[in-house]
């Protein structure tokens, strides 16, 4: 578990609010984030329920969930949705996803879905405050086929939900990534399995390249930072993954 302020001024944070430990997830550490602004704050991939009280103790030390505002989910996989019907209860947040998953979501215990806004395909703005937007940006297929991320023109973090997403043994522990090469063994396997297609990679690379950039923080694993970040960009636009790497058999070449 960590805690962590990646951006921060007294208006102005972006925090990772928590780390879960590997045990809660089958060895595989997932991210919480907080973005504050003035007394108005957004989540990002709350989590699943196991995590949430440890999550509403950091968030604690920032803001009161009256405080907040929205709740961004970038897809629609349980350790990150698991928990929000509590944090339904405990707030007044509206809650962002992609049109395509508002239909599954009730499935997660979710009596009324009136608090719940589909993000279109486009991606929108999301005006949180006055003087704090958040951009909320398409990238599909990229594990998920309605996943959204999370640009901070303030701070200039991109949250990228699975995207970058790293499977760290569990003696590795090193919250940034600042040498992409040494860390690309623990990304590889899981994009090439997990992303859709050279195509969607390319697109969304090409998208995001636009935005300025000083962190990528995914769901999973350490936050690239520095020169890490368009060498991970670099890499990722010309990934073969997912169908580009299906046989005939049904099986998938790993090693392209």
């Amino acid at each position: 578990m960590r805690n962590i302020v990646l951006y921060g001024t007294e208006e102005h944070k972006f925090v990772l609010l928590n780390e879960s430990e590997p045990g809660e997830e089958d060895g595989i550490r997932s991210n919480q984030y907080l973005v504050v602004h003035g007394d108005s704050g957004v989540l990002l991939d709350p989590g699943g329920f196991g995590v949430m009280p440890r999550v509403l103790a950091e968030m604690l030390r920032y803001i009161s969930p009256d405080k907040l505002k929205g709740i961004v989910l970038s897809h629609q996989d349980p350790d990150i949705v698991g928990g929000i019907s509590t944090w339904l209860e405990i707030s007044d947040a509206a809650v962002y996803v992609s049109r395509i998953w508002t239909r599954f979501l009730p499935h997660y215990g979710i009596r009324g879905m009136h608090r719940f806004i589909g993000v279109p395909d486009e991606g929108m703005l999301y005006q949180v405050d006055e003087g704090f937007e958040l951009q909320l940006v398409p990238a599909h297929f990229l594990h998920s086929e309605g996943q959204i991320n999370v640009y901070d023109p303030i701070s200039k973090i991109l949250f990228s939900g699975d995207i970058g997403a790293a499977m760290l043994p569990v003696e590795q522990d090193y919250a940034f990534v600042d040498n992409f090469d040494e860390h690309l063994p623990y990304i590889e396997e899981f994009h090439r399995r997990y992303m859709c297609s050279n195509k969607a990679a390319r697109i969304w690379a090409d998208a995001v390249s636009k935005l300025d950039i000083i962190c990528i923080a995914p769901q999973h694993g350490p936050i690239y930072r520095g020169r890490a970040v368009q060498d991970f960009l670099s890499w990722f636009r010309e990934l073969q993954c997912g169908v580009d790497l299906m046989t005939g058999s049904g099986r998938f070449d790993m090693v392209k």
